[in-house]
């Protein structure tokens, strides 16, 4: 699962105490655990050896260059959706040639950039992205790696705002469309045809959707790949995480919710789609990012006040939803622990922020040990899709971000100056 745990009544990540780093780092902070990232990947990285395959990390759900390059050392692809990333990915010593681009409206500059940096596809959306990249590439008298992403109209039993395989989602072209626009992109001489991608949706917590899409696109990829010659098949992300609750069974007495039995494994995934896509003889990418990071990072906040109404107990924080936009946004649930394990009854509370919005909450009427101020608490399940969605709302800086290795311990981003958050912004010349 993870290196969160608790020795004694102190949280520890890895072999740190999660106490020191807040007093030494300040909150709110984010901590990632070396440990955890590199076993999550591993894990389905192995997974999936009877195939040949590439795991391209999806950089949107964690961005931090030390989260990258320990990746990169595990030999890991990325998945990129703008020039920024790819950027990214550059700087924390990865190889483009093992980068898929995807997203709906790659602009002309980021597709010029991707093709000088020779990355291994892009993951077309529309007909005119093909017609675009074409163009391009014939500017710059280079032949382009793309491969259609196919929207099969299948699906998940994930949130309305996460879910993508369908025909009322944005992303790809409708699954009857595609074998007519491979004709025509086969015309298109600047176009390599290198594969065929699909992404049904995040957060999955069972197989059955994943085989779903599988099996019925399955058709379609012999197809091309008969046609066209295709390399690979990107079966793409949404591996889902266990956010409720998240440390080992036996740790804690105010859980809820579903154990460790019910998380989808790498071998259960695995165990269901490699018989379906061994047969192909193509490359098989996967574009996972939750899986890999989301248990692999918490974020530390201090609680400023303990405010009683009579109809709540409010447990106000110093992190808020600039920090972390998860539960405002999607409704989604983190489990909030002590960094030093308390007895005694549970209080039902709200853990709220100090943002002027009513959705600054992070959980509401939930049995929480009882906090008061000047304690720590930790957000788990906070490495993906949490400081990467940050912002500066309310003129409230960007949170540290640490890395733990075993006893070892570094910042990977420090605390953004307030001042920092205006440094570009300038005074109009008639306002002087």
């Amino acid at each position: 699962m993870h290196d969160f745990r608790y020795i004694g009544r102190d949280l520890f990540c890895e072999g740190v105490s999660v106490e020191s780093l807040a007093r030494k780092f300040g909150t709110p902070l984010y901590v990632y655990s070396q440990r955890t990232l590199t076993r999550h990947f591993q894990k389905l990285d192995a997974a999936m050896s009877p195939v040949k395959h590439l795991v391209c990390f999806a950089i949107k759900s964690n961005s931090n260059i030390s989260v990258l390059r320990t990746l990169v050392r595990l030999g890991s692809g990325f998945d990129v959706v703008s020039g920024g990333e790819l950027q990214r990915v550059v700087a924390a010593g990865g190889n483009p040639r093992q980068c898929v681009f995807a997203g709906v409206g790659k602009t002309e500059d980021e597709i010029e950039f991707a093709l000088r940096q020779n990355v291994y596809s892009f993951n077309a959306e529309s007909e005119p992205e093909l017609h675009r990249v074409n163009r391009i590439a014939a500017r710059l008298k280079k032949i382009a790696p793309v491969a259609v992403r196919v929207n099969p109209n299948v699906a998940a039993r994930t949130h309305a705002k996460i879910t993508t395989g369908t025909y009322e989602n944005k992303f790809g072209i409708a699954f009857e469309e595609v074998e007519g626009v491979y004709a025509r992109a086969a015309k298109l001489r600047n176009l390599k045809l290198r594969g065929l991608q699909m992404h049904i949706g995040s957060q999955i917590t069972e197989v059955a959707p994943f085989e779903r899409a599988v099996r019925k696109v399955l058709p379609l990829v012999k197809k091309l790949q008969a046609k066209h010659g295709l390399e690979f098949f990107s079966i793409g992300g949404g591996l889902g995480i266990i956010y409720q609750p998240a440390l080992a069974s036996g740790q804690s007495s105010w859980w809820s919710g579903r154990g460790a039995k019910d998380i989808l494994t790498p071998a259960q995934y695995a165990a269901r789609l490699v018989p379906l896509l061994r047969p192909l003889g193509l490359r098989i990418l996967l574009e996972p990012g939750r899986f890999i990071s989301g248990n692999a990072g918490i974020l530390i906040t201090r609680v400023e006040y303990v405010k009683k109404t009579g109809r709540k107990n409010f447990i106000i924080v110093d992190a808020a939803m600039n920090d972390l936009i998860r539960p405002a946004f999607y409704d989604a649930y983190h489990e909030i622990v002590p960094l030093v394990r308390k007895t005694g009854a549970l209080v039902k509370s709200d853990v709220v922020g100090p943002i002027c919005e009513s959705g600054d909450y992070f959980c509401k009427n939930r049995p929480l040990p009882k906090a008061g101020e000047g304690d720590y608490l930790a957000l788990l399940s906070a490495g993906a899709y949490s400081s990467t969605m940050a912002s500066n709302y309310n003129t409230r800086p960007l949170a540290a971000e640490i890395l733990v290795n075993g006893k070892k311990v570094a910042v990977v981003r420090e605390r953004q100056a307030v001042k920092e958050i205006w440094a570009d912004e300038k005074i109009a010349p008639w306002l002087k």
